[in-house]
């Protein structure tokens, strides 16, 4: 008998995340904030103004291009 309660899905109870829960932003204009963690930089002002900036020269490609 399995000790794991039957509303875990079993994908879940492995350690694979479901494909519902995996969320990349596609249906939504990435902010400038989502830029810089996506970059691996911290969130500092000068970081938030350069993603700002690069968002308004790039749009979506900039965060596109951050991602594998």
């Amino acid at each position: 008998m399995s000790e794991e309660p039957e509303s875990v899905p079993v994908s879940m109870a492995r350690g694979v995340t479901p494909d519902s829960l995996l969320h990349t932003g596609g249906s939504e204009h990435p902010s400038a904030e989502d830029l810089v963690l996506a970059s691996g930089r911290d969130l500092t002002p000068q970081n938030l103004e350069w993603a700002q900036r690069r968002l308004a020269r790039e749009g979506r490609a900039a965060m596109e291009k951050q991602l594998p």
